[in-house]
């Protein structure tokens, strides 16, 4: 998908072509100065043995939000190959990218590799969302690592990995790192004004999981999250979600 301005104070889509479980739909009211894209699973996916690559552009001054219709679950496949999901995504100079899937459930015997980069342009803003729930209800966790690169300007902004599920980093689920949660997420944020903000923890009761929030080296935020579930860890995320919208 790509988005462009349309020289008179709002965005259009020249370009939203989906194939095989990845549907793209025009979504979100008419006659707003951004465009809104729901990806909608047409399919089982991502099954073991699937390659799936999706890319959004928001061109220089557009805008652009991008959700999901539903969660995407991880399945194994008959022979226990491993699924790959790569995320490529661009916003150029002064821009505006709103990434918001929904949750990404490691299913049972899954076996999932996750890559997500984007690529800022100067004065470019990311607002960029990703939860990874481990197992469905009542189940034990597939595996799953999800590598999450940005660069701005050029230069590295973040890159991180994470790998849960049975076979994975020793610990991966002991006190040290998930301390028994099933739900793990990251918001960040990008933005020119953002400001200065010092590191902190968010206020809330032990049972609703964990949330952190550190200032990166650029005009960026990061909020890490552990959680017992998906809902409490949405409910995290948004916390921070709303208290910087405005920004």
């Amino acid at each position: 998908m790509r988005a462009v301005p349309d020289g008179r104070g709002g965005t259009v889509l020249p370009l939203l072509a989906g194939d095989g479980p990845l549907a793209l739909r025009r979504t979100g009211p008419p006659g707003g100065t951004g465009a809104h894209v729901t990806v909608v699973g047409a399919m089982t996916a991502p099954l073991g043995g699937d390659r799936l690559r999706i890319e959004a552009e928001a061109a220089a001054g557009a805008r652009l939000t991008v959700g999901a219709s539903a969660a995407t679950v991880s399945l194994p496949g008959r022979g226990g190959e491993q699924a790959r999901y790569d995320v490529r995504l661009t916003v150029g100079a002064g821009a505006e990218l709103r990434w918001l899937p929904e949750p990404l459930i490691a299913a049972r015997g899954s076996d999932l590799t996750m890559t997500t980069r984007a690529r800022l342009a100067p004065g470019a803003r990311l607002v960029l969302r990703e939860e990874q729930v481990l197992g469905r209800h009542d189940e034990p966790s597939g595996r799953l690592a999800a590598r999450l690169t940005v660069e701005y300007e050029g230069r590295p902004l973040l890159d991180q990995e994470l790998s849960f599920g049975p076979g994975t980093a020793p610990g991966w689920d002991g006190p040290a790192v998930l301390g028994g949660h099933r739900a793990v997420g990251q918001l960040l944020l990008v933005a020119p004004d953002l400001g200065d903000h010092a590191a902190e923890l968010a206020d809330v009761p032990a049972e609703y999981g964990r949330a952190a929030l550190t200032a990166l080296a650029g005009p960026a935020l990061l909020v890490t999250a552990i959680a017992p579930d998906g809902r409490h860890l949405r409910t995290l995320l948004d916390g921070y979600l709303r208290r910087f919208s405005a920004t």
